[in-house]
């Protein structure tokens, strides 16, 4: 039996799943079961298509963001890439069993995996018109023809305030590389074919706060209001069009890696830790300035962040970071009382502002590489981190990102709908977790599931639908001819 995944970056539930004018998302959520999907913490594309497709937590991977500390340094941070997972994935497992992978676009897919099969880069591919992004190294080429030249990976500047070019670049990519796979699936010999589609994140990034009007930025009768919904609706189009090449012996998912969720601001947490007294500077910006480019003094400093869409709070350990402070005796009680006051951070107007915060210990099976001392979502992420130093002393809340333009953040749940012949999940399915995709996919299909995947199958210990009888064979096939799911 064939697996076949298509994946949507940053895919909310409220608007795959409850959307009435998306009829082929309709016809498989009939056919099959559905619902939230909960993410991993931080529910970030990287490391969260790598967690779903190896059952492992981000601490198991050891990989906690895009970037990571490579030691325990202060200056050392390392991109995660293809070489930075080692878990046993869903495509190694099916190698195991002689079954042949097509993966495209999936996180950190650079530089290309060697698999039993074809591999294509995702958007963190430097530049496909120069680079070998594709395993084995020849169809680097072909999938440029494919593409009509070159094979677009990412928009390029995509948090940009010209957003006709924008909505225009996404929808671009989007229908190049859904043609690409199309013919991949069709022309090429594959058990599992997964590819994900980016542009999803990019155009709720892009567009929130036209499409939302509780967004607080948001822009009533904008000519950009319909271009989220709009990119669902072609999203549609493309799986229907997918679903056509399919026989029905194939197990369907459309998952998302996370959900999305309007963006209310940034919170300046190195401002805030350098006016709790964790953080001392030498000399204060005279404007906002990265973290890296501060003059930290490091004999004074306790604590530190890293921003982006969540904080990775560092503790300046004695015998652990080259200018530690703070004894071992001391660090779980300054740790609980850091927590505590990152906890009761506030919102502009002095209210609670609900910040989570994670100690990883307590979120991950294992902790390998240099894992965070903290993971903080400020306002349960309608608030992301801000790195930068320099707002002004005591500005905690700001609307402008220190990286561009955005008006969304990530969700924690996002959403998926599974289709398969026989399969026992029917309608709206409660509890399942990101890493439970893997282990489910390899029991539908009847194949091994490692003893190290850590989620648990969704379908573990109920009854298949039963094979269909000679007489009702045709019977269904038009059932699910007619829900789109088969040619």
């Amino acid at each position: 039996m064939k697996i076949l995944i298509l994946g949507l970056d940053c895919a909310a539930p409220e608007l795959l799943l409850g959307s009435d004018d998306l009829p082929h998302i309709r016809h498989l959520m009939a056919a099959g079961g559905y619902g939230r999907l909960e993410s991993v913490v931080p529910p970030i594309t990287v490391p969260a298509w790598m967690c779903m497709a190896t059952s492992q937590d981000p601490g198991s991977l050891g990989v906690y963001g895009f970037r990571n500390r490579a030691d325990y340094s202060y200056d050392k941070l390392s991109i995660a890439t293809s070489r930075s997972i080692t878990e046993i994935a869903l495509w190694d497992q099916l190698a195991r069993e002689g079954k042949r992978s097509i993966c495209v676009g999936i996180p950190p897919g650079y530089p290309p995996r060697k698999i039993n099969g074809l591999w294509v880069g995702c958007f963190m591919t430097p530049d496909t018109s120069k680079d070998v992004f594709t395993h084995p190294a020849d169809w680097s080429a072909r999938v440029n023809a494919l593409a009509g030249g070159t094979y677009p990976v990412d928009v390029k500047g995509f948090r940009t305030d010209d957003k006709a070019w924008l909505r225009d670049q996404i929808f671009d990519m989007s229908r190049r590389q859904w043609a690409v796979v199309r013919h991949l699936m069709t022309s090429e010999p594959w058990d599992y074919l997964h590819f994900v589609d980016i542009g999803l994140d990019r155009i709720h990034h892009g567009f929130w706060k036209y499409h939302d009007p509780h967004h607080v930025q948001h822009v009533p009768g904008s000519p950009f209001q319909s271009a989220i919904r709009d990119y669902y609706r072609h999203l549609d189009a493309e799986i229907g069009q997918t679903l056509e090449q399919l026989d029905d012996e194939t197990i369907v998912l459309v998952v998302s890696d996370h959900g999305a969720r309007a963006l209310d601001g940034g919170f300046c947490v190195n401002e805030w830790l350098i006016d709790q007294g964790d953080l001392v500077l030498h000399e204060y910006p005279s404007k906002p300035t990265p973290f890296a480019q501060l003059s930290v003094d490091w004999s004074r400093t306790k604590a530190w962040s890293e921003g982006g869409y969540y904080a990775r709070v560092f503790l300046n350990i004695e015998g652990r970071e080259p200018q530690g402070t703070l004894a071992k005796a001391d660090v779980l009680r300054y740790r609980d009382d850091l927590k505590a006051r990152l906890e009761a951070t506030t919102n502009p107007d002095g209210q609670p502002l609900g910040t989570l915060v994670f100690k990883p210990e307590e979120l991950y099976r294992h902790l390998r590489n240099v894992p965070p001392d903290l993971i903080v979502h400020f306002g349960a992420l309608a608030w992301r981190s801000i790195g930068s130093v320099g707002y002004g002393r005591g500005t905690y809340h700001v609307q402008e990102n220190d990286t561009g333009p955005d008006d969304c953040n990530h969700a924690q749940f996002g959403a998926f709908v599974l289709a398969s012949p026989r399969c026992p999940l029917a309608g709206e399915v409660h509890g399942a977790r990101l890493l439970d995709i893997a282990p489910t996919l390899l029991e539908l299909a009847g194949c091994d599931i490692p003893p190290s995947m850590q989620g648990r199958s969704l379908v573990s210990g109920l009854p298949a639908s039963p094979p269909p009888d000679l007489d009702d064979n045709q019977v269904i096939r038009d059932r699910l001819s007619g829900l789109g799911y088969i040619a």
